[in-house]
């Protein structure tokens, strides 16, 4: 039985809490950071954008196999103590990263990245949950909250700036520093706390099953987009892999004694359907943070960085509502709150599609506003009810599952929102093109010459236009049915127990 970390209180609460939740921002901040930084890095180390995108496949994969491990890890080495050494070495394999010369080694050591950045994210919550009071409980999620959401705004717009002003090199070295701190102030504040042990056997069987499904189904996802899905040889392989793998995964961890992966957690109804609500959602956000840029730049004319001025006003109202809704989670019914934080997150993607292509920069970050008032009562708040009235000895397994989930769902969401936006987008074009009336006007208007400009330059003006009226009909319809979806998802939440958060 792991020792048990005593509530702490005052300013070593407050510094605590500080480091931890840090942790976690310097690991959602990495990823963030990284996918922007993709083009340039591809550029310096001589290779195609697409195969730059092995840089985040090959660590979202490391880290997707890490976090389910989370309570394994927790039981066999203390909670503490692996936490310790996952920012440790983070911080190795950062400042590896930033020094890697060609691709191949660059991704070598994104793998070990990966598998160090993986327990980060869950073991932050669940050591905030231990050092905080059990009356001050939604607190801790709160804060921990706050911080996942407010990370991926700065990713964008920090990794715009290092990459046209610095080097690439920088995203990982930046690490360090932040690690550091980390780290001194862990073993500082939390030395000798929460690192008893259990003797565990490890269950080499359900962590191939795991390792072998992960791998395959995050490579089908990533690259399923550029080989045209399952025309592709290899995607039909890594599905079937896949799926073959998952089910056998799950029937072994089942009827093991000692497994891997504690899946008794699904028999938590609020943790089960919570968790599915909070993956669907963040699947759908991150969607939204990724089309989001693609059309301001694509449609819109925006650059990088007023690209990522736009979408920054979401943090306004992340920040200054988090405390607010901590204050109500121990008074007002928890699944309220939930349904409150999920309509103002649709509502927000209705204004959004909404928009066309002459709509001011007011317009466009109105709604990344708006949506700012709901993503810390939708997410924070899914977050404590799963884990309301969840046994200690499962905390660790619970979160680290759960972010396991969100990190799959974030994955399908990211892959599938651009394949719709993409095709959506050829759709409208061919659709409009196909009008009789484009012909008969590219004819008219090059033969009278109404536009002023050379004969030759019309049809491809002509096309352009066009492109950019599909891809905004696509971003509109994407908007539309994340409205729809978010309002379906918000119903499930009243299929939930109603929890008792202890005030």
């Amino acid at each position: 039985m792991m020792e048990k970390i005593q509530p702490f209180s005052g300013l070593k609460l407050a510094l605590a809490a500080f480091v931890l939740s840090f942790g976690n921002f310097i690991v959602v901040l990495d990823a963030t950071i990284t996918n922007v930084a993709i083009p340039t890095i591809s550029g310096d180390l001589g290779v195609s954008t697409s195969q730059g995108t092995w840089v985040i496949t090959t660590y979202a994969v490391a880290e997707a196999i890490t976090v389910p491990l989370c309570g394994w890890l927790a039981k066999r080495f203390g909670e503490v103590r692996v936490f310790t050494y996952a920012i440790f070495f983070f911080i190795v394999f950062s400042v590896l990263c930033g020094m890697a010369k060609s691709l191949d080694v660059l991704i070598f050591f994104r793998v070990f990245q990966g598998f160090a950045g993986g327990p980060i994210i869950p073991l932050s919550l669940t050591l905030l949950l231990t050092i905080f009071p059990k009356n001050k409980a939604h607190i801790a999620t709160s804060v921990w909250g706050m911080v996942t959401v407010v990370a991926p705004i700065f990713g964008p717009i920090l990794g715009g700036w290092i990459s046209d002003n610095w080097s690439w090199e920088w995203i990982f070295y930046i690490n360090v520093g932040l690690g550091i701190l980390v780290v001194i102030g862990t073993v500082v504040l939390l030395r000798g706390r929460g690192n008893g042990t259990k003797n565990t056997k490890i269950d080499f069987i359900g962590l191939g099953f795991l390792v072998l499904f992960v791998s395959s189904f995050q490579v089908m996802i990533d690259k399923g987009r550029d080989l045209a899905w399952f025309a592709s040889d290899l995607i039909k392989f890594c599905g079937i892999t896949a799926l073959i793998s998952l089910i056998a995964f799950v029937i072994w961890e089942i009827c093991e004694d000692d497994p891997i992966v504690d899946l008794r957690v699904f028999k938590s109804r609020n943790w089960t359907i919570a968790t599915v609500v909070l993956s669907l959602t963040f699947g759908i956000y991150l969607g939204n943070a990724l089309i989001t840029p693609l059309w301001l730049q694509s449609v819109m004319g925006y650059t990088a960085t007023w690209s990522g001025l736009a979408v920054a006003p979401i943090g306004i109202l992340a920040v200054l509502t988090s405390p607010i809704i901590a204050k109500l989670m121990p008074k007002v019914d928890l699944r309220l709150i939930i349904t409150y934080g999920m309509l103002v997150i649709a509502y927000s993607f209705f204004m959004r599609a909404g928009l066309s292509t002459d709509s001011t920069f007011y317009s466009v970050a109105l709604p990344t506003f708006v949506l700012g008032a709901g993503i810390p009562a939708c997410m924070i708040v899914l977050v404590t009810l799963s884990i309301t009235n969840m046994p200690e000895d499962q905390m660790a397994a619970a979160s680290g599952l759960q972010n396991f989930l969100r990190t799959m769902s974030m994955a399908v969401g990211s892959s599938l929102s651009q394949t719709y936006w993409e095709h959506m987008t050829k759709v409208n074009r061919a659709h409009l093109v196909g009008e009789g009336v484009y012909n008969q006007k590219v004819t008219e208007l090059t033969h009278n010459n109404l536009l002023n400009m050379p004969a030759r330059s019309i049809p491809s003006y002509l096309s352009h236009l066009v492109d950019v009226q599909a891809a905004m009909i696509a971003t509109n319809d994407f908007f539309y049915m994340a409205t729809g979806l978010l309002v379906l998802f918000t119903i499930f939440i009243w299929f939930t127990k109603s929890p008792k958060v202890v005030a």
